[in-house]
């Protein structure tokens, strides 16, 4: 019986840099890169292979942001998130074997670039009412469904929470804390859709050791960095996650080659 792990080198070229932009992106910037993950890595696999590879890559990524960012975390705003982004999970749970995930990713890529287009043409002003709580609970309904997806959760409640305005470190500390649970949530779900096999699982514990630092790296850069500077980075992010989970939706081939 031959070892039960991915030997492709292509999709260590794609898995490692991926790996590396989450570990940054949710431990310091809460979304934006790190939602490139799963479309970087879906290259060479399948998109609910990917996101079943990083499962367990998520879940260290996670406790070392909790680890970090355990003083920093706005309670009332997680306490507010958290049932909406859980229902959401349940909704992806349920819907995951009648949705083309890919066409699910090309959706949430043209809502983040209406979203920055938006930003851009109307800029909000900086007395501007916060998003009622309506829309809060929509958007974060639909995180948690992208999340369980395709691990593209982080710009839909990005969407909610940034014009709040926040510290670059509440946002990454509060981020990090909800999608602690929501991606712990997903667990039961994929090993009941049948994703958690021993291949995908071996494979994630090859990459795993990439989280780290990653992390290290983001949680600097959260720690240190100015407001302006850290929502730019955000933005461009997002940007880049749009354009691309667009490409994969609507353009590139549907089908990823087999390894």
């Amino acid at each position: 019986m031959s070892f039960p792990v991915i030997t492709d080198p292509f999709f260590y070229a794609v898995a490692i840099p991926a790996v590396l932009l989450m570990g940054i992106s949710k431990s310091g910037f809460g979304a934006g890169f790190g939602s490139l993950a799963a479309p970087l890595m879906a290259l060479a696999v399948t998109v609910p292979q990917a996101a079943a590879i990083l499962m367990p890559i998520l879940l260290l990524i996670d406790l070392l942001g909790l680890a970090a960012f355990r003083r920093s975390v706005d309670l009332k705003l997680l306490k507010f998130l958290l049932p909406f982004g859980l229902l959401g999970t349940v909704i992806g749970a349920l819907l995951f074997k009648v949705l083309d995930a890919r066409i699910v990713a090309g959706i949430v890529g043209i809502l983040i670039l209406v979203f920055l287009a938006q930003r851009l043409m109307f800029p909000p002003r900086a007395d501007a009412p916060h998003p009622p709580r309506w829309v809060g609970a929509i958007l974060t309904s639909v995180s948690g469904f992208t999340s369980f997806v395709a691990h593209a959760g982080g710009p839909p409640v990005a969407f909610y929470v940034i014009p709040m305005r926040l510290s670059p470190l509440v946002f990454a500390s509060t981020m990090a804390y909800f999608f602690f649970f929501i991606n712990l949530s997903k667990w039961i779900p994929y090993a009941w859709l049948g994703l958690i096999d021993a291949r995908n699982m071996a494979t994630s514990l090859v990459l795993i050791p990439l989280a780290p630092l990653g992390v290290w790296v983001g949680v600097r850069l959260a720690k240190t960095m100015s407001a302006v500077l850290f929502y730019r980075l955000l933005y461009a992010g997002m940007l880049l996650t749009g354009c691309k989970l667009v490409w994969d939706g609507f353009i590139a081939p549907t089908v990823a080659h087999s390894v």
